[in-house]
């Protein structure tokens, strides 16, 4: 075998066991940024346009959404307050890649302002708050 031999079968090794690696990489990628969505939407399922200002005696709808990119089963406990008083407690279970959406339903009670907060705790840490979302509501003098 001459040099062009040689150099002809170093350039097709070269070439199919990058091919192999394409194909490899392809096949088992690596997970990104583990992480878990949570966030609020209104009524009708949109961000935005919350019910933030309503009179005493109104009410307020809208979902909390839990989505799990942690590539692999979380446990979570979601709660919400009213000015500090709880309003929503639940623990569940969501496996990766699963979104759950909680309606949340709330009644304002006072003139002024209030917080509406929303306290995601993974399991089993329920001394730190995971994520946190909150909303002002005011007062509405219609």
């Amino acid at each position: 075998m001459n040099k062009d031999h040689y150099f002809s079968l170093i350039i097709l090794i070269l070439i199919v066991t990058g091919a192999l690696s394409v194909i490899y990489i392809t096949i088992n990628p690596q997970p990104s940024e583990k992480f878990t969505e949570f966030y609020v939407l209104n009524q009708e399922g949109r961000a935005g346009n919350y019910p933030v200002n309503l009179a005493p005696g109104g009410e307020g709808k809208l979902f909390m959404v839990v989505k799990n990119n942690e590539f692999q089963p979380v446990n979570y406990r979601l709660m919400a307050q009213l000015d500090n008083i709880t309003i929503y407690n639940e623990e569940f279970t969501l496996y990766s890649d699963e979104k759950r959406e909680i309606p949340l339903e709330f009644k304002v009670k006072n003139y002024g302002s209030q917080k509406l907060e929303m306290f995601l705790y993974k399991l089993p840490d329920t001394n730190n708050t995971y994520r946190y979302l909150f909303l002002v509501l005011n007062d509405s003098k219609e």
